[in-house]
């Protein structure tokens, strides 16, 4: 079983240790855009080129699913993606976790990049399923790129400066950008208010793994040997892993 993964940068490093977890016998393609990011600035057109891009890099290795580990690409995308790859490949997108986030009740707030806060896609996944709860958009500018470099000082100056413009009384923290599952320790830590219970936070890697075995048809098996192999490939290249990417925790499981 192959199972690729396409992002403009590390930002797929969430889902596909995720996958890696379920499924450690499974071979992963990661594919990315270093030359071409950030995404997010990019007009929809050239932006779906790009992912079209580098998803057509990884079908070249014959995967059985392809992963849109990136929010912002799932938004402009998916459906190129699909009308292009599906029904051969199923083509899985990511979507911010603000439906479980607001189970609890909430207020929310929902952390994203500022082309995405406030945008028509993020204000309807809101209204479809805030279900009433109070929903605090929270742009984080600044913190995939810091990310991305794995700048420690810039991704906690935007760290901080998110806390800051974040509820203190929200119960949860929708991590709207696959980028920010990475740095989870530090929001979780910069979020928590002294004298009340520190919020949840939501990402999506783990509700993305397990819909893409769904889409599989395959079981979870999380006890079998890791025998599954690593591709890398920046912008159609086998490579290693990026230097940045090490500095992670999910990068050092997979190059493991």
């Amino acid at each position: 079983m192959t199972i690729a993964l396409i992002d403009s940068g590390i930002g797929l490093l969430a889902a596909a240790a995720a996958i890696r977890r379920l499924r450690p016998d499974a071979d992963l393609v990661l594919s990315s855009d270093p030359e071409g990011m950030p995404w997010g600035p990019r007009g929809v057109a050239d932006l779906a080129a790009r992912a079209l891009a580098v998803a057509e890099a990884a079908v070249a290795h014959r995967p059985d699913a392809l992963v849109v580990a990136c929010n912002t690409a799932t938004v402009h995308a998916l459906p190129a993606l699909r009308a292009r790859l599906e029904p051969d490949i199923p083509v899985i997108g990511t979507v911010p976790a603000i439906k479980p986030a607001v189970a609890g009740g909430g207020p929310v707030a929902v952390w994203a990049t500022p082309a995405t806060t406030g945008s028509p896609y993020q204000r309807d996944l809101i209204a479809r399923f805030a279900n009433g709860a109070k929903v605090a958009e929270v742009p984080c500018p600044g913190l995939a790129d810091a990310v991305e470099r794995a700048d420690a000082r810039a991704v906690a100056t935007a760290i901080t400066a998110a806390a800051e413009l974040t509820p203190d009384d929200v119960t949860a923290v929708v991590l709207g950008c696959t980028h920010y599952e990475l740095v989870a320790q530090g929001i979780r830590a910069a979020v928590r208010r002294s004298g009340l219970v520190a919020p949840v936070l939501h990402g999506s890697a783990d509700a993305v793994a397990a819909q893409t075995l769904r889409r599989l048809g395959v079981e979870p098996a999380p006890g079998s040997l890791v025998t599954g192999d690593l591709t890398v490939l920046l912008n159609g290249r086998e490579a290693a892993l990026p230097a940045a990417a090490l500095a992670y925790a999910e990068g050092r499981r997979l190059r493991a």
